[in-house]
């Protein structure tokens, strides 16, 4: 059993190396890697070598946002059987801890995340996990759907921090893939109006076919200058005039969410206006106990993960395929194919 692994040494250094295959510990699963989301943050580390504190000091193997086949149980393992395709939930919590105690796991200091250094990745043919964070997926989706489902999970706890419910007016700043899922969400959650933002025209198209109400270019058009109030704000660019200009069309009461992780540590709001319209702030990190709603909102058609593929690479392809969105702003989520004979 050979397990090759797309390795990054430093900014813009990828290089496909052979890696030893993960020994599955007791409760773990072996699992053989069929597709890799790229993710913005991977990107990040691509090209900054970091993202806030996280830091790559040594080579790491990028990719979170994976799934692949089960090849091999660990001691104790009795959740999965070998031939069994499953999605894979990349951060695992120390579950003692007392965030984790309280159910809110995705805030536990010692979580061993994908791609997160000094954690290796899933941009390699074998992973090894706890079986509580690899999901069975039905075999009516895809092995891109199986993949998406971290993104989803993203989106999806987005919309409950947002507590986005029927007849709700949603603003989503950003459509990258974040954005474009945490549209869908909300559609499934009952949400009648979806505004989607961004700067690329290419995006916004996306956007529209993916069922936007309405999509606003707001390097041509700021959304305070048309009128538009929202109930929720969804805020997933990271980009602090994107967050100030969200606030302010926020209904009085309204919840305004942010994901999108901006360069900097610090950022201005208009905290008067939040202070006056009762306004809740609230940041996500990650999520929590979504897996099972992301695998049915997807199994049930009510979000469309395939649409959301725009290419596919080979393992000694992860480099062009990190480069990719930044090169065409339409190759919104590309896929790698480990195993796809590269």
């Amino acid at each position: 059993m050979q397990n090759r692994a797309a390795v990054m040494h430093g900014t813009h250094d990828v290089r496909l190396e052979d890696v030893p295959v993960p020994e599955p510990g007791p409760k773990e699963v072996l699992v053989e890697i069929r597709a890799v989301g790229v993710c913005g943050s991977d990107v990040h580390y691509y090209e900054e070598g970091r993202i806030g504190s996280f830091v790559v000091r040594e080579p790491l193997i990028l990719g979170h946002e994976s799934m692949g086949t089960v090849v091999a149980l660990g001691e104790d393992a009795t959740k999965h059987e070998v031939g069994e395709r499953v999605t894979l939930e990349p951060g695992v919590p120390d579950g003692t801890c007392r965030e984790c105690r309280a159910g809110r796991y995705n805030l536990c200091p010692n979580v061993r995340f994908f791609a997160t250094p000094p954690i290796d990745g899933a941009f390699t043919n074998y992973v090894s996990i706890h079986e509580d964070f690899a999901f069975s997926l039905p075999d009516e989706l895809s092995d891109n759907a199986g993949a998406l489902m971290e993104p989803l999970s993203v989106g999806i706890w987005a919309c409950h921090k947002g507590k986005v419910t029927a007849g709700d007016h949603v603003l989503v700043t950003g459509a990258g893939p974040i954005g474009l899922l945490a549209m869908q969400v909300a559609f499934a959650q009952g949400a009648t109006e979806v505004t989607i933002t961004d700067v690329a025209d290419e995006r916004l198209e996306i956007s529209r076919r993916l069922g936007a109400t309405r999509v606003l270019n707001v390097a041509e058009e700021p959304p305070t200058e048309t009128g538009l109030k929202a109930d929720v704000l969804i805020e997933c660019s990271g980009n602090e005039r994107a967050l100030g200009d969200g606030i302010r069309c926020v209904r009085p009461a309204g919840f305004a969410v942010v994901v999108g992780m901006g360069p900097n540590e610090e950022t201005s709001v208009p905290l008067a206006f939040i202070q006056t319209s009762e306004i809740t702030l609230t940041g996500t990190f990650r999520y929590a106990n979504t897996y099972p709603t992301a695998i049915d909102l997807a199994a049930t058609g009510k979000v469309d993960l395939d649409a959301m593929v725009t290419s596919h690479y080979g393992l000694s392809e992860t480099e062009e395929a990190l480069q990719a969105s930044g090169k065409d702003p339409a190759n919104v989520k590309p896929m790698v194919i480990p195993n796809g004979g590269s």
